[in-house]
């Protein structure tokens, strides 16, 4: 499933002449355009899936970046000078979701019509979810040296790298309910990876 749009053509603002949505630049006069109505994937000339080759993605991003430089305009317009810092920042926020894959399954889904609320902080509604939770912080809560922090957190980075795994499973099955129960999971396991982190430095410092 690609859903990855279809470059539309739209005049360009300078001379009219005809420009696709995700060109950086008018083909005709040269002149920067504006970063347009495209999806984060059409922006940055990737494919719309979960499994995307990082090595790609940087490159594309920075890339299209150089090009954006204010170097290069510095003798221009000051619409030129706002269209290229307007493209620099919708690449930045494309780039930005796509490298990250938690950010990247909930953006696919949103753009797949399956959106989920990663934002939320309330109580969760998977029972076993829950349950896997409460353990998880109850364990980090009663470690009280480095070792045993770092023992978890290995743990939980094992199972981080394991769900985006199962998340690629789903998305390349189009089950898009269990990427988003999925994605859910992942999101948790992320939070207490940070948890962790925080806590090893803490236990690391006491005398």
């Amino acid at each position: 499933m690609n859903v990855s749009a279809v470059a539309a053509v739209i005049p360009c603002w300078s001379c009219k002449g005809p420009v696709a949505t995700r060109a950086l630049f008018c083909s005709v006069c040269g002149a920067v355009q504006g970063p347009g109505t495209i999806d984060h994937y059409t922006r940055l000339g990737m494919a719309a899936t979960f499994d995307i080759d990082l090595d790609v993605l940087q490159r594309q991003y920075f890339g299209f970046q150089r090009r954006l430089h204010p170097d290069r305009f510095a003798a221009k317009s000051a619409k030129e000078k706002a269209l290229s810092q307007s493209q620099a920042t919708a690449l930045n926020e494309a780039y930005e979701t796509l490298k990250d894959p938690l950010k990247r399954a909930a953006y696919l889904l949103k753009l797949w019509g399956h959106p989920v609320d990663l934002t939320a902080c309330g109580t969760i509604n998977d029972r076993e979810l829950l349950m896997e939770q409460m353990e998880k912080r109850e364990a980090l809560s009663e470690a009280t040296t480095p070792e045993q922090v770092a023992k978890l957190a290995m743990e939980n980075e094992s199972e981080v790298i394991a769900c985006q795994c199962h998340i690629s499973a789903a998305f390349n099955a189009g089950n898009l309910e269990e990427a988003g129960h999925l994605a859910i999971r992942l999101k948790y396991l992320v939070k207490l990876a940070d948890e962790a982190r925080s806590k090893k430095t803490r236990v690391t410092r006491l005398p």
